[in-house]
């Protein structure tokens, strides 16, 4: 469970991106956060990995008070929550299975990680990753041969193999073009439901929020204006969000 109370987040040069949020987000929901560029939506996911810290109020993950973490707290914190970017974050030079390797870095000896050993157990839960993304025949190929749809299923792999319980999304289709979109859409909501995991995805195209989350929040200079179910969000409610923007936003511009 991820648990929101009063929580604000003033950037250093007075910028409340932030406030007075609050939200409950329960183990198993597929939660995708709209609204204009500049309203809160990259902060509010970063904030639960600690990517941001909170100003003030109280952040729960998990049971887990996160703005109390340091160190090693925040590191573990992190390694049960996957993040997914727009840019992917991959290295190019390597191939897509030793990209998902990557995954298995933090956990391993100094030793391992200089000389980059793993085991014959990790490489078989990254070649699983792969598999479950449609993307084991891309094993041995180098990312940077890949589309940007297989990129990013790659990275949703990297993502799966450290198992975590919760992924974050920060605009991961932004970058794609429409067909591949909606099929990395579609494996957001294939994980959501097979593996019961926690999927919150910042994401700027409101058609596929509608037609792929189950749960819409919207926020709108730094405030939650809307929360709910995605299939009763109507044009009205959208208009409160993007107040008159709406027509732009729907059309991707």
């Amino acid at each position: 469970m991820i648990k929101f109370q009063n929580v604000n987040k003033k950037y250093d040069n007075g910028y409340e991106a932030l406030k007075d949020i609050n939200l409950t987000i329960e183990q198993g929901e597929y939660v995708a956060v709209i609204g204009l560029s500049g309203a809160g939506k990259s902060t509010l996911i970063r904030c639960i990995n600690r990517m941001h810290d909170i100003s003030s109020g109280s952040l729960m993950v998990n049971d887990v008070e996160v703005s109390t973490l340091k160190g090693k707290e925040v590191r573990k914190l992190r390694r049960g929550i996957g993040m997914i970017f727009q840019s992917f974050n991959l290295v190019n030079r390597i191939s897509s299975l030793k990209n998902v390797l990557v995954s298995f870095v933090p956990d391993m000896s100094m030793w391992r990680k200089i000389l980059g050993l793993y085991t014959k157990q990790q490489k078989i839960e990254a070649l699983e990753a792969l598999d479950r993304m449609n993307i084991l025949d891309k094993a041995f190929i180098r990312v940077d041969q890949l589309s940007g749809g297989q990129q990013q299923r790659v990275a949703l792999a990297r993502t799966l193999a450290q198992k975590p319980s919760i992924i974050l999304a920060d605009e991961p289709v932004a970058s794609l073009d429409p067909i591949t979109a909606k099929q990395v859409m579609t494996d957001f909501q294939r994980i959501n439901e097979e593996l019961n995991m926690t999927i919150i995805i910042n994401i700027h195209h409101v058609d596929l929020a509608l037609e792929y989350a189950t749960r819409v929040v919207g926020i709108r200079s730094g405030e939650i204006v809307y929360d709910g179910p995605a299939s009763e969000v109507t044009e009205q409610i959208l208009e409160h969000i993007y107040n008159g923007k709406l027509e732009e936003e729907l059309s991707g511009n």
